[in-house]
């Protein structure tokens, strides 16, 4: 896990930049990208072309690993943060009601799910986001970043708590899915929040009961621990003054995301592991009868 995380940390400080630039005037259409700033002058090349824009036409922050550390210090311990800012990112704006599509390339941990999952979470909507890297890594540190050029350039204040839980959010959806599968525990957070704006959970039981319901529906058994954590997690979500209503018009696009990572070379790369594995197994198990 901690080598996952060295390498993830993504575009994260750089609001403070783009508080500076002037993006509250920012129009449908308009793109925002951040890029690392250990990346090479090949590497930055081959990511804008990548993200087929023109340096001179769009507004480009570099991201420091200092303002990684800032923003993530709290969360994650300085030696796993580690001191490359690399990943990069590009956010564009869409018509209001639109919906949200995540595409992420070289991210292994994170899916396109989890993401669009918990900017929801933190009141992002109707926006194409992109996340990418020179090489592979992990993909949460990008959440922070992403929350932040929205913010700013939406002239919007999104509340420090409500940034925070999506950001704990998309790990410990990142967790689940090791252990349950990417599409059950993305799904499983989005039913949650659909629940939450539907029925009227006034307890810490009767979260308990839902995660513990829900779950069952995906054929999901958690830990006490992992429970726990949700329980925590949700109920602190309750008490943000979230725009339940706006959650539930963007969950589609939550689960258009899951279909995308099914579909996609990463998610297609991940199932043929499985696959090998298994297939690896059965060779060795032959091999076992027949000597």
């Amino acid at each position: 896990m901690k080598k996952r995380y060295k390498m993830m940390i993504a575009t994260l400080a750089f609001w403070m930049l783009l508080a500076s630039t002037g993006l509250a005037d920012a129009a449908v259409g308009d793109e925002i990208v951040t890029l690392g700033e250990d990346l090479s002058p090949q590497q930055k090349e081959e990511l804008l072309d990548e993200m087929n824009v023109n340096e001179d036409e769009v507004l480009v922050v570099t991201v420091s690993n200092e303002e990684e550390h800032q923003y993530l210090g709290e969360h994650i311990s300085a030696s796993v943060i580690g001191s490359n800012a690399l990943s990069s990112s590009k956010i564009t704006l869409l018509e209001e009601g639109e919906g949200m599509d995540v595409e992420t390339n070289r991210i292994t941990w994170v899916s396109e799910g989890m993401y669009a999952n918990a900017l929801i979470t933190a009141g992002v909507k109707d926006a194409n986001i992109y996340v990418t890297a020179p090489f592979e890594v992990s993909g949460t540190g990008a959440l922070t970043g992403l929350i932040k050029a929205y913010e700013t350039s939406m002239d919007a204040v999104i509340p420090e708590d409500q940034k925070e839980v999506a950001n704990e959010e998309l790990v410990k959806t990142a967790e689940l899915g090791d252990k349950y599968g990417v599409e059950d525990a993305t799904e499983l957070m989005a039913r949650i929040k659909e629940a939450m704006a539907e029925e009227n959970i006034e307890t810490e039981e009767d979260m308990r009961n839902l995660i513990e319901r829900i779950a069952d529906e995906l054929g999901i058994t958690l830990s006490e621990d992992e429970l726990n954590g949700l329980i925590s997690l949700f109920e602190r979500m309750k008490s943000l003054n979230i725009d339940w209503d706006a959650v539930q018009n963007q969950i589609t696009s939550i689960r258009d995301n899951i279909g995308d990572f099914i579909g996609s070379e990463e998610g297609q790369s991940f199932f043929q592991s499985i696959l090998d594995f298994f297939n690896n197994v059965i060779d060795t198990m032959r091999g076992w009868f027949s000597s």
